[in-house]
């Protein structure tokens, strides 16, 4: 699986609290899954583009 989420971004983000490793696949996934719903709205509307309307 690639990587979608930048550790040390999430790290920054986050800096108030510690993040467990297994935190950072859960997260990835999540984004995957997110991103795959996203395309799918775009092409279920005939566009190739994805936008933030398909969030």
């Amino acid at each position: 699986m690639t990587d979608l989420i930048v550790k040390a971004a999430v790290k920054e983000q986050l800096a108030d609290q510690n993040v467990s490793s297994d935190f950072y696949d859960a997260l990835d996934s999540e984004v995957a899954e997110l991103l795959a719903d996203a395309a799918q709205r775009a092409e279920a509307n005939d566009r190739r583009t994805v936008q933030s309307r398909d969030l």
